[in-house]
């Protein structure tokens, strides 16, 4: 059985470290930066073997030169010329073996064009989406359109709904104030607002959350809801799906 452990790291960023049964050897995705990596493998007798990288941007790679100078793990990213150091670059359909389990990897532009997601299938179902979807809400558009991440979310949206999705931030609390605005008819979002706020006053993450979740209180997988399209209609344009999630996004930005 694959046990994924969150790593919080800067200010509120997650690295997810994935371990497999009881063996040393290690995975970790996303690594902003490499002290809270070496602290918990020090501590716990285990050996870094994988980096899985989900894009560019400095607080998800951050980490990799020191990691890589003190465990030579095998990294794996997308392609773009930014991120240093990968030993293996992969694609929207490409299949990766990592910790016993096998992963494909989804092409999911928006955030950034480089943007790539990773999914096993089975018992418990895993992604890996760093930030392309959030637990209540989705990545700002820093290079993609937002045609591209509308259709990455419809994509990620597709997956079973038990789907544990690990993001790469804690963003939840502040999405779903956005979310209560933005879905108002929606009763469910007052009830994870309430529990998200109580487990951020222990210390505890909000995620993994599932896609079933996410089918249910983000707004920007529910743009087709009357609740949503009227809400962003006060906003902006809503005359279809990707108008409705544009206006989502860009009043999310000033929000």
């Amino acid at each position: 059985m694959m046990s994924v452990t969150p790593i919080p790291a800067l200010s509120d960023n997650y690295i997810w470290l994935l371990r497999q049964d009881t063996s040393p050897n290690v995975c970790v995705v996303d690594p902003g930066e490499a002290a809270p990596v070496i602290e918990l493998l020090e501590r716990e007798g285990l050996t870094l073997t994988t980096i899985l990288i989900t894009h560019h941007h400095h607080d998800h790679t951050g980490g990799i030169e020191e990691l890589q100078k003190r465990y030579s793990p095998h990294v794996i990213g997308p392609k773009d010329s930014t991120i240093e150091g990968l030993d293996e670059v992969v694609g929207h359909g490409d299949e990766i073996r990592v910790m016993g389990r096998m992963f494909e990897v989804i092409a999911t532009p928006g955030h950034t064009l480089d943007h790539v997601s990773y999914f096993a299938a089975g018992i418990p179902a895993l992604l890996f989406c760093g930030d392309t979807l959030f637990c209540a809400g989705c990545g700002r558009l820093f290079e993609g359109e937002p045609a591209q991440m509308h259709a990455s979310l419809q994509t990620l949206a597709s997956l079973p709904e038990d789907t544990l999705v690990f993001g790469g931030h804690e963003y939840t609390k502040a999405n779903l104030t956005f979310a209560r605005a933005a879905d108002p008819d929606n009763k469910a979002i007052p009830n994870a607002l309430e529990e998200c706020e109580k487990a951020r006053a222990m210390d505890r993450p909000t995620l993994p959350s599932t896609i079933g979740r996410e089918l249910a209180i983000n707004p920007y997988l529910r743009v087709d809801t009357d609740s949503v399209r009227r809400a962003a209609g006060e906003q902006g344009p809503n005359g279809d799906d990707l108008a409705t999630f544009t206006t989502l996004r860009e009043w999310k930005n000033r929000f």
